[in-house]
C-alpha cells in the first residue's frame, strides 16, 4: 500500500492528524481487497478494533511489498501466506460480515465523528 511513493505507515498515530481520514481510507480499500484476495474473515466494524486495525494494516504493506517488486522472496511470500490464518483468527472476533456498502456508509460516519466530515463526499 504505497501512498504518494511512501510506504503506509502501519499505525495511523504516527500520522500527522490532518492525514489520519486519508490513512483510514486508504486502509479501508486495502482491507476491502485483501478481503477478497485471501478470503479472510472481516468484520463488520474492523476499524473499531485496534488490533484489528493494526493487524490489517501491517498485512497490507506485507503485501504491497511484495506486489509492488520491492521483495521477491518466494520464502517470504509462503511465510505471508501460511500467516493468513492466524491472521483470519484475530479478525474474527467483532459484528457480523463486513457488508461493503453497508459499512462503508458506518466507516465513513465513524471518520467523520474521528476526523472531520470529508468535503468530496457528500452528506446523505
Amino acid at each position: 500500500m504505497s501512498v504518494e511513493g511512501e510506504y503506509f505507515p502501519l499505525d495511523w498515530r504516527a500520522v500527522e492528524p490532518a492525514e489520519r481520514r486519508r490513512w483510514f481510507e486508504t486502509l479501508w480499500d486495502a482491507v476491502v481487497e485483501l478481503r477478497n484476495r485471501y478470503e479472510l474473515c472481516v468484520r463488520s466494524r474492523w476499524w473499531e478494533d485496534a488490533r484489528q486495525v493494526e493487524a490489517l494494516a501491517a498485512l497490507a504493506v506485507w503485501v504491497d511489498r511484495y506486489d509492488s517488486g520491492e521483495w521477491d522472496d518466494p520464502p517470504g511470500k509462503l511465510a505471508l501466506l501460511f500467516e493468513l490464518e492466524r491472521i483470519d483468527v484475530l479478525l474474527r472476533g467483532g459484528a457480523g460480515p463486513l457488508d461493503v456498502p453497508r459499512d462503508r456508509l458506518l466507516f465513513d460516519r465513524c471518520l467523520d465523528q474521528a476526523f472531520g466530515h470529508n468535503p468530496a463526499v457528500p452528506k446523505a
